[in-house]
């Protein structure tokens, strides 16, 4: 049998591409790699039996794909926390706080408003451009730790020039953190795949794509399958790691290795009581003294108070170098200093280490790590015809996030149904 379109990852990148072309009537196969479908987006169930989200959750209305699929399925917006004092580490009076955090973000405005293509910046890491900034020392501090934190990599990586690309493609002006969904958000890419179960093939990674003029064929453990296009719908840096045959063009194989996968670490506390109301704090917790550190409220309500914790960059790899015991040990320490020893009593600590997983690769998303790859991204979005790429990486808008992924998605089952609606005598693989 001869699919139209084979997608690999079932992530949202994936599910979202096969609900384009499904709409459109074409026959589709989607193969994911791991036992669940979700991607970077995961649930799993403490040890009081609660679900909850131990990968991507957050949205805003900002982000209108995510939000438009939150409101179809009917699910539960879960307004996140913020009444009350955010509280800094270690401590200032607040007004200073809030003048930190304002210069460490125009840092970040001046920075964007650099033109990506500025040859003066092509070399540069955002280490580098930071060392000639002449901002306080203590904004500069702040201003890695927000980086770092947000994009799980040390900024003597990462080339100006991409994160400010990257920047200028997420164009939310609520908070991102607004909202999460009291029934997670694996519950929405549940929902997404509701009567269409039968074509989605788990624990089925592609191992090898051959592909020509007459379509592809995908080899996996459980045999070949057959298609007249496929869409790798998995971060770059897994992408990389399937075998083409024959070899992708030179071109396309140089983009495809440019990346690299950033090192996050996401905890969940879960308290009897959201004590750190009891202080006037709304439980986001900023640290000034180590980088790529922060905590914020998830309390799905009053029963279930909540504290999520994340390590991002350099300090989630030295945290996964200790035993799990240290890391939770350190955690609850930073957080009794922050919020006082009640923080001390979790009923359950969850810690989900995304570095290294064997079908994401690290962090919320890959960045760019060849300061000379400027049309990496490019050339992966027109792909090489009939094999197609998505990811929340290559999204024109919200890179990294949930609403990227949808996005990428849906623009590469636009192209690959472009193809398909040619006039015959038009069609390179009729």
């Amino acid at each position: 049998m001869v699919h139209d379109v084979i997608v690999v990852g079932a992530g949202f990148a994936g599910l979202s591409a096969m609900l384009a072309l499904r709409d459109d009537g074409l026959d589709v196969l989607v193969l994911e790699a791991r036992e669940r479908i979700g991607g970077r987006v995961e649930a799993q169930t403490n040890s009081l039996g609660e679900r909850y989200d131990s990968g991507g959750q957050f949205l805003c209305e900002d982000m209108p794909e995510v939000m438009g699929l939150a409101r179809r399925h009917a699910r539960t917006l879960v307004s996140t926390p913020v009444d009350g004092a955010f509280t800094l580490q270690p401590p200032m009076p607040e007004k200073d706080g809030a003048a930190l955090w304002a210069a460490s973000a125009a840092i970040r405005d001046r920075m964007n408003a650099i033109d990506p293509n500025d040859p003066g910046i092509r070399c540069l890491s955002v280490a580098d451009w930071l060392a000639r900034q002449q901002d306080d020392t203590q904004a500069k501090s702040a201003f890695r730790s927000t980086i770092e934190g947000l994009w799980c990599q040390a900024i003597e990586t990462m080339p100006v020039w991409h994160l400010i690309d990257n920047d200028r493609r997420i164009t939310n002006e609520v908070p991102e953190l607004q909202y999460f969904l009291g029934e997670t958000m694996h519950a929405l890419a549940e929902d997404l795949v509701a009567g269409f179960e039968g074509r989605i093939h788990l624990s089925t990674p592609a191992l090898e794509i051959r592909h020509g003029a007459d379509g592809v064929s995908v080899v996996t453990s459980q045999g070949l399958l057959q298609a007249r296009h496929v869409i790798i719908a998995v971060p770059p840096v897994m992408a990389n790691r399937i075998v083409f045959s024959p070899r992708l063009p030179p071109t396309l194989t140089h983009a495809l290795g440019v990346w690299s996968s950033g090192a996050v670490i996401k905890m969940r506390l879960r308290y009897p009581r959201a004590f750190w109301r009891d202080q006037g704090r709304n439980g986001m917790v900023l640290w000034r003294d180590v980088h790529g550190l922060f905590a914020c409220d998830t309390s799905r309500d009053d029963n279930h108070p909540a504290l999520v914790v994340f390590a991002g960059g350099p300090l989630a790899l030295r945290l996964r170098q200790s035993s799990e015991g240290r890391m939770r040990a350190e955690v609850i320490d930073r957080l009794a200093a922050a919020l006082g020893t009640e923080a001390r009593g979790p009923l359950d600590f969850a810690i989900r280490d995304w570095t290294d997983d064997p079908w994401s690769g690290g962090g919320y998303s890959d960045i760019v790590a060849d300061f000379s790859a400027h049309d990496a991204e490019d050339v992966l979005r027109a792909g090489a015809p009939p094999v197609h790429f998505a990811c929340s990486e290559l999204s024109p808008s919200f890179p990294g996030y949930i609403e990227g992924a949808i996005i990428s998605g849906r623009l590469t089952a636009e192209a690959v149904l472009e193809m398909f609606h040619q006039p015959v005598g038009l069609d390179p693989l009729a």
